[in-house]
């Protein structure tokens, strides 16, 4: 696949590089290759093949959310240096 110059530098000019010309000619380059080769790979028969996001097979090791009893509130504020209406009270850090 064919990447012009212009395209290289119009890229550049977005992302505020400023390239010489010998940096201009070897991204040109390389990115044509890049290119070549995903075309390549675009051109591969996948039919039949499943899309995976990992190589090998992953499960979730979360458990299931399950409502339990909570701390009466009287007895989580008994510790609290300081409380009202039923909050904490914690110290001002930003000003």
């Amino acid at each position: 696949m064919k990447i012009s110059k212009d395209e290289i530098l119009y890229v550049a000019r977005l992302a505020r590089l400023s390239l010489t010309p010998e940096a201009l000619d070897l991204f040109t380059r390389q990115l044509e290759e890049i290119l070549t080769y995903m075309d390549k790979l675009n051109r591969v028969d996948t039919t039949g093949v499943p899309p995976t996001s990992h190589t090998i097979p992953i499960s979730n090791a979360f458990r299931e959310d399950e409502i339990k009893p909570s701390l009466p509130r009287k007895a989580v504020l008994a510790n609290a240096p300081e409380a009202e209406k039923g909050n904490f009270i914690v110290p001002k850090i930003i000003t």
